[in-house]
This record gives structure tokens, C-alpha cells and sequence, in this order.
């Protein structure tokens, strides 16, 4: 593409990959710079080569509203920034908006740096990744925050090169199909976690070199593990030296100061609807997918930019008098299409909390993302489990509940960072009880998240059962696997990942109520829920769930199919930390009416407890005997018989 034509795809939202033209490259033994201020009365470019403010270079505007220069004093890995003098004449330094990398905190500047290529090694995943694509697949998503997994003894973060040779075996231990990072773009404030961004194109410098993590996602792939990155194209940081009012105008935010302002998170909101700000939001992550051959994106915050009254500052009507943001759902839609086009192979997801607005799917209502964060799921079965036993059946619909809407939209079934921090508690910390008790229902619940149908995703120390909230500056918690019961949560988590992935009905049909039979929804007062998932070829597994601590003996439930049936899971056997010794015997379906099922299932029901059955057998039905109906003359003549 020459540089007209980027310039002209740049102005009608059509450049998709926009770092190949702003920002600096080498050209003719020296360094082009260019970046985008319209509205600038001059920019000059300031570094190490030109003694900083001493000998600036001036730039030349062209046509699009970009600024231009060449020079040969640059050199690789000198640091630089555009000093923009905004009408009236205040000069202000900003960073290059597309930078691929910057100095570390605190400092802001962008770093000359070219991305040596690289001879890929993980052609075979991207060809099965393509063959088999990802929605008839097992997904269990482990999520990190890449600074605080593990630091080193000062404190420092583990770098993509730490990570690859520590992680990686970490998460093909514990049976995790993906792993999803927390922003990895450059931001200024590490609190933030990476959701207040400033560089949309350069790798956040704590983490490594570009060049680290793009080896760290190559031995992923060698290593059978998928990643996803998270990603913030709604809101930026709003430091001065950043995007916010690049040029002294609104150039990345809308013109509207309150639509401009996100109040609640103290950041601005992109303008959606400016195709200058689409070639620069979907080039960004055209460029992390291609780059760092990524498996799937999080799209953050996304009922932020769908709906004007979605922040808690003043807000205007869109022109039909609604709250829909036109701009933010077309900007999606037009995001999810050029994906689909160019990435029909990578993972789009959607992190969003409300119901008016189809998120995922086909079709001209829908945004058309692969998939959606079930967040009403989440918030209804965390509170359910907080719940004291003796109140739960009063609430039991909130177990139930999601069966009426879980096939609306594809979705993932999240247990994620924000359910562990600001005074929220851990995952372990919110169960009820003591804590043997507290683990029991830990258990149970990632037992119920397994089975139900969705993909799955937990956070990082959930695994084990941290007890202490995820503190984003200090590592986890890894002292606690000196614990017996820590450790063999721990165990029993890398347990169930693998008993999902091997179970194949789990997941083989996970959008449609053909892979789901509901048994029994309707046991308030004992708080079980029987159900069982299944696909086409009649494999089935019967899933129980004793949301109470009372072992129930002699406990009977329905099934669809006459058999010898094989308890294959126990969430309370001694090997998981429970007290079980054992499974159940194998058992026998017994003929007799339940509900609607003509055979039934008796075993002991542990407390607390969750198992899975599979029928390792099959009887024949007993045929009903059939008594056939008497013709007219031999009624008469039965009646005369009788008289």
C-alpha cells in the first residue's frame, strides 16, 4: 500500500493496518516519522538525537492532517517523542500513538525499534486452529494478570521469558486449553491492571521485549495451549502526554465533552464513530493478532460503549431519544466483520453485562462476536454459593435460572479477577461454612461450571483456593500449596480440567438444548439439581448436584435410558480432599415410574457433593404388554356370557 492510499483508507476507516504508515520507520539510512494532528499549528520530533528541546525537528502536514519527516540522526533504540504546539501556541509533549514500544515507568517516551522478523515454528496449530476452529472444542480458560503470577525475590515481575519457561508447564499440569492475559498494551499507571491504555501497539515494558512474548505464544501452540489477550477500544488513559486531546482538540475522543469524558473510570471514551479512530483501533488489533499469532481477543467494557447512559456523568439522548450508542454498535459490528474476514479463526469476545443488545451470532441485530462473558450467570451462582444451606432453597432459582437464556448468546462462563478484589473476597473466602466445608462447595461449584454448557474460565489462584484477594502488586499466594487442602484442591482443579476435556459430551454440542436434558429442577427442599449433557451419537453423562451438607442415602433420580450406570466423578473423594474413600458401586437402573422417566437411579448422594454417571451398559426396554382390542360381536357376546 503507498502512502496515498494509506491516507485514503486512513480517512474513510478502512486502514487496517495503520502502523505500517504513522508512526517511525527505517527508510534510506535514516527514520521516517509520522502522526496524526490534524488541528496542530506544528509538531516538531524531539529524542535522544536531537539533544531533546535543543534541536528539534519541525514536520511538514500533508493532505490527511499528518505530520512528516525524515531524518538520518536518528539511530535504533533511542527514546523520542512529538512535541505538539496546539493553537494558541502551548507546546505539549505527547507520545507516538503507535509505537511499538516505550521506555519503562515512569517515563512515556517511544523507543526507535524495529521487530526483527521471525521464522515461525507453530504452522501445525494454526493449520489444526483453522481445520477445527474453536466452537465444537473443550475451552478452560486460565487467566492471569502477567505481573503478579509470580514475582522474583525483588519484587520485579516475571518476565514473557520467565513466564514461558515456568507458566507453560504450570498450565499443561493443571489441563487449561488457553490461557487469557489482562492487557499487555503499554499503560502508565500499573494499578490500573492495563485497562487505562496509552500505547495501543507497544508491549507494556514490565512484561518483556515483543520479541519474548512473541516466543512465549510460539511454545504455547508447541505446547497445545491457546492464548488470548484482552483488549480496551472504549476508554484510554486521559494523561496530557498521552492520546487525550492529542492535537489540543478532540482527536481520538468525541467532540461532546460528557460523551468524551467517562466519568466513572476517570478516562476518555474514543470517538466510534471518527474513521480516523476505526483505522486506528482495528489496525491495533490486527497488529497484536498477526504479530503475536493470538487465539482470541476479550474485547473489554463493552456495554460502555453500546449504551450513553452507561457512565455515571450527565448524558444526551441519541437522536431517535434512545440511550444506544449508533457509533459504538456499528464500530463493533464493523470490528467483528473485518475480523471474521481477515482472523475467521480467532476468538472474539465480548465482556458485557447487560441483555438488550445481541451480542454474539449472526444476523443484522447482532454485534457478532463468538462469544459473550455470561456475567448474570456468574453474579447468580456467587450468590447462591455465598448463601448459608438453610436459605438456599428459598433462591433456588438462581441455579435454574440460566437454563431459560443460555442458549440466547454463545457464552463463556466466567469466574474472572473482578469477583476477587475490592473487598469482593476470594472465590474460597465467599463459600459458606467451615473450611473443609468451604472447599467442599469450592468443589461442587467448579463441578457445576464444567457441566454446565459454555466455555470456562477461572482465575488465577482460584485454582487452589486462595484465601487472600488477588493483590495486582505482590504475587499469589503460593505458600498456601504447602496446605494439604490447598494442594489437593490444586489437584483436584487439573483433575477436572482433564475429565472435561476427555469428555467429550461436555462440550460436543455446547449451543443448542440438544446437548442438555434437565432431570429434575424442581428439588428445593433437599437443594439438588439433576440434569444430564449428551450429543447426537446418544452419549450421555448424568450430573447430580447436592447443594446442601446433608449425605443423602438411598437418593433416586430419573434417567432417559435403562443401564448399568458407572459413577466416573466424585467431587468428595479423599483424593480431592474430601472424605470419601470411594465411588459409588456400579448401579442398575431400577423400572418404575419417576416424573416423567419410566427407569431410575438410586445411590448415595454425598454432602455437599457433586457426581457424574455414565451408563457403561444398556438393558433393553421392558416392552408394555399390549392387550388387543375386542371386535363388536365379541363384546356382545362377553355380555351375554356375564348376564
Amino acid at each position: 500500500m503507498d502512502y496515498r492510499e494509506a491516507m485514503w483508507t486512513f480517512g474513510i476507516g478502512e486502514n487496517y493496518n495503520l502502523q505500517e504508515y504513522l508512526g517511525v520507520h527505517r527508510e534510506n539510512d535514516g527514520y521516517s516519522f509520522r502522526v496524526w494532528a490534524p488541528r496542530a499549528q506544528m509538531v516538531y520530533v524531539i529524542g535522544d538525537f536531537t539533544q531533546w528541546q535543543e534541536q528539534r525537528i519541525p514536520m511538514v502536514k500533508n493532505e490527511a492532517g499528518v505530520w512528516e519527516v525524515w531524518t538520518d540522526l536518528a539511530q535504533e533504540g533511542q527514546l523520542y517523542k512529538f512535541q505538539v504546539e496546539r493553537q494558541g501556541g502551548q507546546l505539549v509533549d505527547k507520545i507516538d500513538p503507535m509505537a511499538r514500544l516505550f521506555e519503562k515507568r515512569p517515563g512515556t517516551s517511544a523507543v526507535i525499534y524495529t521487530l526483527p522478523d521471525k521464522d515461525w515454528q507453530d504452522q501445525d496449530w494454526l493449520d489444526q486452529r483453522k481445520a477445527l476452529g474453536f466452537k465444537g472444542r473443550p475451552i478452560s480458560i486460565y487467566e492471569i494478570h502477567a505481573g503478579s503470577w509470580r514475582t522474583h525475590p525483588d519484587g520485579q515481575p516475571y518476565s514473557f521469558k520467565d513466564l514461558q519457561r515456568e507458566l507453560i508447564p504450570y498450565l499443561q499440569a493443571m489441563n487449561y486449553t488457553h490461557v487469557e492475559f489482562m492487557p499487555l498494551m503499554t499503560h502508565p499507571l500499573a494499578e490500573s491492571w492495563g485497562y487505562q491504555l496509552m500505547g495501543y501497539f507497544g508491549l507494556e515494558q514490565s512484561y518483556g521485549t515483543p520479541e519474548e512474548f512473541r516466543d512465549f505464544v510460539e511454545a504455547c501452540h508447541l505446547a497445545d495451549i491457546g492464548v488470548l489477550v484482552d483488549w480496551v477500544p472504549g476508554h484510554f488513559t486521559i494523561n496530557d502526554d498521552a492520546l487525550a486531546y492529542y492535537d489540543g482538540t478532540p482527536t481520538y475522543e468525541y467532540q461532546d465533552h460528557h460523551r468524551a469524558h467517562n466519568y466513572g473510570w476517570g478516562a476518555l471514551n474514543f470517538d466510534l464513530g471518527k474513521p480516523h479512530v476505526q483505522s486506528f483501533l482495528i489496525s491495533s488489533i490486527n497488529y497484536w493478532v498477526q504479530t503475536f499469532h493470538l487465539d482470541g481477543v476479550r474485547v473489554d467494557a463493552v456495554s460502555n460503549m453500546l449504551y450513553l447512559d452507561y457512565d455515571q456523568g450527565p448524558w444526551t439522548p441519541n437522536e431517535d431519544g434512545g440511550n444506544l450508542n449508533y457509533q459504538g454498535f456499528y464500530f463493533l459490528k464493523k470490528l467483528n466483520q473485518v475480523m471474521k474476514t481477515y482472523h475467521p479463526e480467532v476468538m472474539m469476545i465480548a465482556e458485557e453485562a447487560t441483555s438488550y443488545t445481541q451480542i454474539t451470532g449472526e444476523g443484522e441485530n447482532s454485534l457478532g462476536f463468538d462469544y459473550k462473558w455470561n456475567m448474570g450467570w456468574m453474579n447468580d451462582i456467587l450468590r447462591f454459593y455465598e448463601m448459608d444451606p438453610i436459605y438456599r432453597k428459598y433462591e433456588f432459582n438462581l441455579v435454574t435460572f440460566s437454563f431459560m437464556y443460555i442458549f440466547k448468546e454463545n457464552y463463556i462462563l466466567p469466574f474472572s479477577h473482578d469477583e476477587v478484589v475490592h473487598g469482593k473476597k476470594s472465590l474460597m473466602h465467599k463459600m459458606w461454612g467451615d473450611r473443609y466445608n468451604q472447599f467442599a462447595s469450592l468443589r461442587n461449584l467448579y463441578t457445576y461450571q464444567i457441566c454446565h454448557p459454555g466455555k470456562k474460565l477461572l482465575f488465577m489462584g482460584s485454582e487452589w483456593g486462595q484465601f487472600l484477594e488477588w493483590k495486582s502488586q505482590e504475587a499469589l499466594e503460593w505458600g498456601d500449596l504447602g496446605d494439604d487442602l490447598n494442594g489437593r484442591m490444586q489437584h483436584f482443579t487439573a483433575g477436572l480440567n482433564r475429565f472435561y476435556k476427555d469428555e467429550f459430551v461436555l462440550w460436543d454440542i455446547d449451543d443448542s438444548y440438544d446437548g442438555i436434558e434437565i432431570i429434575d429442577a424442581d428439588n428445593k427442599d433437599e437443594t439438588v439439581l439433576t440434569f444430564s449433557r449428551k450429543n447426537e451419537e446418544g452419549s450421555e453423562l448424568i450430573c447430580v448436584f447436592n447443594m446442601a451438607p446433608v449425605e443423602r442415602q438411598n437418593f433416586t433420580i430419573g434417567v432417559p435410558t435403562p443401564g448399568l450406570y458407572k459413577e466416573v466423578w466424585n467431587s468428595e473423594l479423599q483424593e480431592w480432599g474430601g472424605s470419601w474413600l470411594d465411588h459409588n458401586p456400579d448401579t442398575a437402573s431400577q423400572t418404575g415410574q419417576w416424573k416423567s422417566y419410566k427407569q431410575s437411579l438410586s445411590f448415595t448422594l454425598p454432602a455437599m457433593g457433586a457426581v457424574i454417571w455414565r451408563r457403561i451398559a444398556k438393558f433393553e426396554e421392558e416392552e408394555e404388554e399390549v392387550v388387543p382390542a375386542l371386535s363388536e360381536a365379541e363384546l356382545l357376546l362377553e355380555e351375554s356370557v356375564e348376564s
